[in-house]
C-alpha cells in the first residue's frame, strides 16, 4: 500500500494528483524549482523540496534531484504527472530499481508508445482500430507520396520519435506534401534527435479523448 507520493510535475496537474491523494488518506511530497517556490502546489502537499533553479533541465527534468528529494522524504512512490519525465523510460525504470513505486505504465510500454510508428503498429496487431497511414517510417518524398495518393489528402505528417506539435505538417496537395517533408525532418532531428516521419489521414476538427 502506497504511504506518500512524490508528485514530480507542477501547476495544474500537481494539484490533481495531491488533492487526489489526499482524498485517498495519502500523503504528497512536493517538488519545485527556485521559481516555483510559492506555486499554490508547494502549499496543498504535507511536504516540499526544492530540486534545482527555474531551468526545468536543472530541476523537473533532473532524474537524481528527484530521487533524493524522494529518498529525504521517505516517498515509497513517485507520481510524474504529464509532460517532462512522465514518458521517460529510463525514469521508469531507475524507480523501480530504487524500490520507489513509478505510478504510471511499465518501461517497455513507455518505450514502444514513445515511437509513434511502432505504437502504430502495436495497436493494429491488437485489433484495435488506427487511424488510415503508413505502415513504415517514410524513406523519401516518393514514397510519401504514393502513401498519401493511397489514403487520400489532406494528409498530416508526423515526426515518430515526439509529440507537442513538433515535426507535424498538414498537407492538402503532393506539391504542399514536397515541400513541407524535409522542413519537418529538420525540425523533429532537431526536437527529438531523430528525423523520423510517417503520415496519417488529416481529421479536421479531432479532439483528444
Amino acid at each position: 500500500m502506497i504511504s506518500k507520493i512524490l508528485v514530480a510535475n507542477r501547476g495544474e496537474i500537481a494539484l490533481r494528483v495531491i488533492r487526489s491523494a489526499r482524498e485517498l488518506g495519502i500523503k504528497t511530497v512536493a517538488v519545485y524549482s527556485q521559481a516555483d517556490k510559492t506555486s499554490l502546489h508547494t502549499m496543498l502537499a504535507e511536504e516540499k523540496v526544492c530540486i534545482g533553479p527555474a531551468k526545468a533541465s536543472e530541476s523537473y527534468l533532473n532524474i537524481p534531484n528527484i530521487l533524493s528529494a524522494a529518498e529525504i522524504t521517505k516517498a515509497d512512490a513517485i507520481h510524474p504527472g504529464y509532460g517532462f519525465l512522465a514518458e521517460n523510460p529510463r525514469f521508469a525504470e531507475i524507480c523501480e530499481t530504487s524500490g520507489i513505486t513509478f505510478i504510471g505504465p511499465q518501461a517497455s510500454i513507455i518505450r514502444l508508445m514513445g515511437d509513434k510508428n511502432k505504437a502504430r503498429q502495436a495497436m493494429k496487431k491488437a485489433g484495435l482500430p488506427v487511424i488510415p497511414g503508413s505502415d513504415k517510417i517514410i524513406e523519401d518524398a516518393a514514397d510519401a507520396k504514393k502513401i498519401a495518393q493511397k489514403i487520400g489528402f489532406p494528409v498530416i505528417i508526423k515526426a515518430a520519435a515526439g509529440g507537442g506539435g513538433k515535426g507535424m505538417r498538414i498537407c492538402r496537395t503532393a506539391v504542399q506534401l514536397e515541400e513541407q517533408l524535409p522542413i519537418a525532418q529538420n525540425e523533429a532531428k532537431s526536437a527529438f534527435g531523430d528525423s523520423s516521419l510517417y503520415i496519417e489521414k488529416y481529421i479536421s476538427g479531432a479532439h483528444h479523448i
